[in-house]
């Protein structure tokens, strides 16, 4: 994407990647000037780092769904990553595999699930408030159980999750679906499932940092992710889902029958150092048992 922006405009694009909390960590730290634009992350991010945005309305804002945009144009929506769980075929039975959040937290999948740090993957972080806006339990006893089943195991990383279930160091994971499908597509033998009891469905997003050195070039940069060209490219060869509303999408028939929840996302971000904090606190006590 970043590469035929460049080809089309001329506007030469200076990339910084990382982890997407470390980015927005780097962003509060040393705002402004850090960067021009801010491409990925979950919307809990953006929310949270809303006084460091630059509002910005992008000029096709008719052809976004609405319920993507965002009050105020703080950022912009760029694509749809539905949370599920992943297994590995080889290993496990399709009737074996869990079906719910609830199912997935029992001692039958003790040790054998792959799911990265959220205090570091954004992706899990939305993951672990998806979980916790499902159950009927309160927070802390959802947070001990599901612990309790990664019994002390955390992935380095996101993509990690689809490496280790792919090669059956552990037999499910949980992921987006479109990371899901890409490494499938390359050869990974795997099975996404759709949890029966919920998922969320949020976009990640993109936004120009207030402060902006180049504001021009970032506000045709926003509009370029949002263009026709590109969210066929988010479907087509990314496997996400689009935010336009002008697009057809193809889904399978479970697809259509998942269960999107409403995700809460300003009480994600207004909890975030409490629901973290206490993973912490419960992670740290699972390793002196």
């Amino acid at each position: 994407i970043i590469k035929e922006f460049e080809e089309r405009t001329g506007i030469f694009v200076e990339l910084k990647a990382g982890d997407t909390l470390a980015l927005f960590d780097e962003l509060q730290q040393d705002a402004p000037g850090t960067f021009d634009v801010m491409f990925g992350g979950g919307v809990e991010n953006f929310e949270e780092c809303r006084d460091y945005l630059e509002p910005y309305k992008v000029s096709e804002i008719d052809q976004i769904a609405e319920q993507y945009r965002t009050e105020g144009d703080a950022y912009t929506p760029f694509s749809v990553l539905p949370t599920v769980f992943i297994y590995n075929n080889k290993l496990v039975y399709p009737v074996a595999a869990p079906r719910t959040w609830e199912e997935l937290q029992t001692d039958r999948w003790k040790g054998k699930i792959a799911f990265a740090d959220p205090t570091k993957s954004g992706s899990s972080y939305t993951a672990l408030c998806t979980m916790l806006q499902v159950s009927d339990q309160d927070a802390q006893k959802t947070l001990e159980d599901f612990t309790g089943a990664l019994d002390g195991y955390l992935s380095p990383s996101s993509v990690a999750v689809l490496e280790e279930v792919n090669a059956g160091t552990r037999l499910v994971g949980i992921t987006i679906e479109g990371m899901a499908k890409q490494r499938m597509l390359e050869g990974a033998d795997l099975s996404i499932i759709y949890p029966t009891d919920g998922i969320s469905e949020i976009p990640d997003a993109t936004a120009i940092i207030k402060g902006a050195e180049h504001m021009d070039n970032a506000r045709l940069f926003v509009d370029f992710t949002v263009s026709r060209d590109v969210q066929r490219l988010v479907e087509e060869v990314l496997f996400r889902r689009t935010v336009r509303n002008d697009l057809q999408e193809y889904r399978t028939e479970e697809e259509n029958r998942m269960r999107v929840i409403d995700y809460d996302v300003p009480w994600a971000v207004e909890e975030k150092e409490n629901i973290l904090k206490t993973w912490g606190e419960i992670q740290n006590k699972d390793k002196q048992k």
